[in-house]
């Protein structure tokens, strides 16, 4: 017992998760900031940001410093091995080497500007997750606020019912209604603390899937603020698809792989021509045997004429040309599916549109009925059947308009993030 008091005490004296106050805007700027997912994709982009400059590298003069010593037995020569010049000399030398890439009919400018492309597909690929997290945000904070107006139905719901229990449970007690109008009353007050169970886990679940979108990696409770039905109109679906194809960040990474690849097969082609490069050396031998000089110097030009190589030069511009048509068909296949996804989502968003008008009649018609059947067994003009079918026809109606609603708002942030709509982060 001393134990269990202890621990009460102590959870008592722990402070409560402070619950936090937000707003759509800014669950998506913590998103932003917090979610591992766009940390990941902005890294990545940085990331191949590099790739041109460790292509550029090749077209810029290389430098190298050199000290060696040699040790060889006198008079001694190699025998052994590939062709080389046999003499060895013992030494010890420095010296620089420098080497420069002159002309290869603009290969390396052509894997330069691939790299380019490849990182600028990256940085849309980046701002296409950046969206992807926003939308899961929206759809989230939507979920949570449906979650919060489904409870406020059953807590209202619960009252009402109870309210209408304590009532027949006194007319009960005045031997005016009998025990089947209290038994009809109770169940439909058990029904109603039922759904407020069910819908105080959908809260916390909600709650759960809000805090995982924003990129929290322990669950959190939140005080939302509502977010206003938005029933401007859109432009017409014709529009939106231009924009779409225009504006989408994972259409314009594809179009960057699709020039990326391009540029790479114009790259490979120049294999099959010659290259030009030059070098020089120079450096001083302090340490020497009779016959070397102390210093040395040379310079040299090559060139580099591709002959027989197994074809491997040809299967790699093939397998080049053969990703560039690939790239191109993915591009398309992308465009083609964004069309359908789009013209899909505007469906979804008429007939959400359409629930909830019609959603709203229902709610003042169920209203209306519920009034006029409390009055009626008020009077004793109706069983308390009647009486319970119209408090459930009243709670089914608050909650489809509930429904309707956030669906309405989810289906709307759909067709935004599809036509690349989305609202910007404040």
């Amino acid at each position: 017992m001393r134990l269990f008091a202890l621990c009460l005490c102590v959870a008592a004296a722990l402070p409560a998760q402070e619950r936090m106050r937000l707003n759509l805007y800014q669950a998506q700027e913590i998103a932003l900031r917090n979610h591992p997912r766009a940390d990941v994709a902005i890294l990545e982009a940085r990331a191949a940001e590099q790739s041109p400059t460790q292509e550029r590298a090749n077209l810029r003069p290389v430098v190298q410093s050199h000290l060696t010593g040699a040790g060889a037995a006198t008079q001694s020569r190699l025998g052994a091995g590939a062709i080389n010049n046999p003499i060895i000399f013992s030494r010890v030398a420095t010296g620089m080497t420098l080497s420069q890439m002159l002309y290869d009919w603009g290969r390396t400018r052509n894997m330069v500007d691939a790299a380019i492309e490849r990182a600028r597909s990256s940085s849309d690929t980046a701002r296409f997750v950046q969206a992807e997290v926003l939308l899961g945000v929206r759809q989230a904070y939507f979920a949570a606020l449906r979650a919060r107006t489904v409870l406020t139905v059953a807590r209202e719901t619960v009252e009402a019912r109870s309210l209408v229990a304590d009532q027949v449970q006194a007319l009960f007690d005045a031997k005016l209604k009998s025990g089947l109008d209290l038994s009809f009353a109770r169940v439909n007050v058990a029904e109603a603390q039922m759904l407020l169970a069910s819908a105080e886990n959908d809260r916390a679940a909600a709650d759960a899937g809000l805090s995982t979108a924003m990129g929290f990696s322990e669950p959190r409770e939140f005080d939302l603020d509502p977010e206003p039905l938005d029933v401007s109109a859109l432009p017409p679906e014709e529009d939106l698809s231009r924009e779409a194809l225009e504006n989408r960040p994972d259409l314009s990474a594809l179009r960057h792989q699709v020039e990326a690849a391009r540029r790479f097969t114009d790259a490979e082609r120049a294999l099959l021509k010659p290259s030009f490069s030059a070098a020089a050396s120079a450096g001083l031998v302090p340490a020497h045997v009779a016959g070397i000089r102390s210093e040395y110097g040379a310079v040299a030009l090559n060139i580099s004429l591709p002959i027989l190589n197994g074809n491997l030069f040809r299967s790699r511009i093939a397998e080049a040309e053969l990703r560039e048509r690939a790239a191109t068909q993915r591009l398309q296949a992308a465009a083609n599916e964004v069309r359908r996804d789009l013209r899909v989502a505007l469906l979804s968003l008429d007939s959400a549109a359409q629930r909830v008008r019609l959603a709203g009649e229902l709610v003042r018609q169920s209203t209306e009925a519920l009034e006029l059947a409390e009055a009626r067994y008020e009077l004793g003009l109706s069983s308390i059947v009647e009486l319970s079918q119209a408090q459930l026809g009243k709670t089914q109606a608050d909650l489809q308009e509930a429904n309707a609603r956030f669906e309405y708002q989810l289906h709307r942030a759909i067709v935004e993030f599809h036509a690349s709509r989305q609202p910007p982060v404040r």
